[in-house]
């Protein structure tokens, strides 16, 4: 065993060592960016309905005015997505303060605990240190009168950011660790799960605009235990995950750059295979006042496992009028790593019977118009068709010991369309909405219970006001229907939520959530119930 971890570190130090190549994250300028607390917390995880689904959209940007300590949460967002989420809104100080804790509790036994703190060593040294627990335990009822689960989820997660600023480069060392703690359905033949993840990063990137080339380079060494699968109990998987991108500018107006990314994936069970995945992306960026093009391609490569060669597009196109109205058009694609950590985003109950091939987005193609007409408003229309190899799908499978949520891949398609909507009068009214619209496909056997959960509408609208400077409330909705099968297809989601924060004194305030008001039953995950009418309430610090 310790042969194998020696051979991590020096398979991790070796890719370290690939030198001034970069990470294909945007470039992170820690000494003058904005602290947003709570997305470090909170990355943005999504449920199966939107893993890969719609096209990234870039709104257009403003200058960011004050440090933000955003604690806007939305179900769904979370793993699992029926842990019910606090809510205070977006906590601004003009002037940051590095320190922030909250503590919350409901019932159902809803948990909130969230610290982090950011330590200004001297100008060219930050480092951050996050904490973060949620979780609930209380019982829930079963679809079709199947009695009480008594359920519970616990998450924690910690994690330190450092980053250094050389004169011209930027030096970002990071850790995380995570933490799950769950059950399972009553008569499971496994009543309990547990997760347990960690990651170490090394990365740079150069911060010059003098240099000739500009680059960003990572590795990672990622690592990931489940402990009480059926077939493969505590298996551990390992990735060391190299990433860099180089970029060179031919003239003012024209760019071309070479990105990079490898996955060399190590197991501890011998009926899953070690295997390397390799993309090389090389592209050409051209941009002036009314033209933004990328024409790219994505070359994926496998060795030891999985289909041997695949190739996407990676195209974009965006034209820009009147300063402030895009119509774009995109063809993208690419591997997505169906590794344990993406297997926990689809569902945390599934169950690994089998190593699944990566999913490969052959194409996604969309048109869209986008713009900002006045001050504070922001909308984009947008549609498009997407085609999934081995999409990676939440299934159940009746036993005699009760359902098995199990993992499997087949060939997708969709065509989706949708609507987003944004409009914030001066930090005292804000409104958001969207609305998508997907109809799913497969050639596989069976096809209609493979896509009968998939998403076929998802809504979301979220209004907030706030009537006098220390108070901001807030009501939501949040609706998603599935596809069915043969006219039967399972209760939508619909969560109707209030929210609200008051400062009761500087850099102290008490918050509140109120879930489901309508007292729903519907399931974010098949089998699965979520929470009934339920409310958290705490206090947050800033300091």
């Amino acid at each position: 065993m310790k042969k194998k971890q020696y051979i991590l570190a020096g398979t991790m130090l070796v890719s370290l060592s690939l030198g001034a190549q970069a990470q294909t994250q945007p470039q992170d300028t820690t000494m003058n960016r904005t602290v947003v607390v709570e997305q470090e917390y909170n990355p943005d995880i999504m449920d199966a309905s939107k893993v890969n689904v719609l096209p990234r959209v870039e709104p257009p940007t403003v200058s960011k005015k004050a440090v933000e300590y955003d604690a806007t949460l939305m179900p769904a967002t979370h793993i699992p997505a029926g842990i019910m989420q606090a809510y205070t809104g977006k906590e601004t100080q003009a002037k940051a303060l590095p320190g922030y804790v909250r503590l919350g509790y409901g019932n159902y036994g809803n948990l909130d605990v969230r610290a982090n703190y950011l330590f200004s060593l001297s100008p060219k040294d930050r480092l951050n240190l996050t904490f973060t627990m949620d979780g609930m335990d209380g019982k829930l009822d079963l679809p079709d009168n199947g009695g009480k689960w008594n359920s519970f989820y616990y998450r924690t997660h910690a994690a330190m950011d450092y980053v250094h600023a050389f004169s011209k480069v930027d030096l970002n060392i990071a850790g995380k660790f995570n933490q799950s703690n769950f059950n399972f359905l009553p008569d499971f033949v496994s009543n309990k799960q547990k997760f347990v993840s960690g990651d170490v990063h090394f990365g740079v990137s150069s911060t010059s605009d003098d240099m000739p080339l500009q680059f960003r380079a990572e590795t990672n060494l990622l690592v990931y235990q489940r402990q009480h699968d059926l077939m493969v109990s505590n298996i551990k998987e390992n990735i060391v995950r190299t990433k860099a991108d180089v970029t060179g500018s031919i003239s003012d107006e024209q760019t071309i750059g070479m990105a990079f990314a490898m996955d060399n994936t190590f197991y501890s069970d011998g009926r899953f295979e070690n295997h390397t995945d390799v993309d090389f992306n090389p592209y050409y960026l051209f941009q002036n006042d009314d033209w933004k093009i990328r024409l790219g391609a994505h070359v994926d490569l496998a060795f030891g496992f999985g289909k041997k060669f695949r190739a996407a597009p990676d195209v974009e196109i965006q034209y820009i009028f009147s300063d402030s109205y895009i119509l774009y058009a995109q063809g993208k694609g690419g591997r997505l790593q169906n590794d344990f950590r993406r297997l926990e985003t689809i569902t945390p109950y599934g169950i690994t019977n089998q190593q699944l091939d990566n999913t490969y987005e052959q194409l996604n193609a969309a048109i869209g118009f986008k713009a900002s007409p006045v001050s504070g408003l922001w909308f984009n229309l947008y549609g498009g068709y997407q085609d999934l190899k081995n999409d990676l799908i939440d299934t159940p499978t009746v036993k005699s010991d009760g359902i098995s949520n199990v993992y499997l891949t087949e060939d997708t398609k969709n065509l989706y369309a949708g609507a987003d909507l944004s409009y914030n009068y001066k930090d005292v009214f804000y409104l958001a909405a969207n609305a998508v619209y997907r109809h799913w496909t497969t050639d596989s056997d069976g096809s209609d219970v493979v896509v009968s959960f998939k998403p076929a509408v998802e809504g979301n609208l979220n209004l907030k006001v706030r009537p006098i400077s220390p108070l901001l409330v807030g009501i939501g909705y949040q609706h998603i229907s599935r596809q069915g099968v043969e006219g039967n297809k399972a209760d939508p989601v619909s969560n109707l939520y209030l929210n609200g924060s008051y400062e009761l004194f500087k850099g102290i305030s008490v918050y509140a959530r109120v879930n489901n008001l309508l007292n729903k039953d519907y399931q974010y995950y098949w089998g699965y119930p979520s929470e009934g009418l339920s409310f958290l309430g705490g206090v947050s610090f800033l300091f």
